[in-house]
């Protein structure tokens, strides 16, 4: 399965393009900086250079020609502006989604946040970042040219992942290593029964395999 990343060097992405890579799978990541391209090449993925900022439709398209998914996890990261959280979080989003569906690629993940809403009131940098990623899935959740899934993973840290996993439409608040987001997202690719679905995450008692398994049944 070739994936295509989008934010491929971010903390998550790097994680799951290992793991697609020692799976068998073609991970692809769009950059922005051309100096990230060997942490990416180190990872097992295919480095594509583009700045999903200034990038045309046409431009991402071609970068997803080819692929069976596309993944959604860039962010405009800490110390960034309101106007960035728009043109990263929302538009590059939307962006990407256009590009798939030019491309014809139905099936796209989306690494969005716990309490996204394209209404959250607030006027802080954070209240930003979450109207702009629910404008996103709002965005996303609309298009029928996709088999879409949404993840909504709780406080990331860096510990080791466990494997253990809650995954529900809401769990409640709670921590979750990056380890165990890139785990579940390599698991929902491999799970299209997911489609259509707006997931919570946090760290649980559940095999995340069995966790993804029993998300799809419902």
């Amino acid at each position: 399965m070739r994936v295509v990343i989008a934010g491929g060097h971010g903390r998550i992405a790097l994680r799951l393009e290992r793991l697609l890579a020692a799976g068998g799978h073609e991970p692809v990541g769009i950059i922005r900086r051309p100096e990230q391209a060997e942490d990416l090449r180190a990872a097992g993925a295919e480095p594509v250079v583009l700045d999903l900022e200034s990038a045309s439709p046409a431009e991402v398209a071609a970068a997803l020609e080819g692929a069976d998914a596309a993944v959604f996890a860039a962010g405009a990261g800490p110390g960034s502006g309101a106007g960035r959280k728009d043109t990263v979080d929302r538009a590059a989003a939307v962006l990407l989604a256009d590009a798939a569906e030019a491309a014809g690629v139905r099936r796209f993940l989306v690494v969005s946040s716990m309490g996204a809403d394209a209404y959250h009131p607030g006027d802080e940098i954070f209240d930003a970042y979450l109207r702009a990623k629910g404008a996103a899935d709002d965005d996303i959740r609309s298009r029928p040219g996709l088999d879409w899934t949404i993840l909504r993973p709780g406080m990331l840290t860096d510990d080791a992942g466990t494997g253990q996993v809650r995954l529900e439409a809401h769990t409640g608040r709670g921590p979750i290593p990056r380890d165990d987001v890139a785990a579940t997202l390599a698991e929902l690719l491999d799970t299209p029964a997911t489609a259509g679905l707006t997931l919570e995450l946090i760290s649980g008692g559940i095999p995340l395999s069995v966790a993804v398994k029993d998300i799809a049944g419902n």
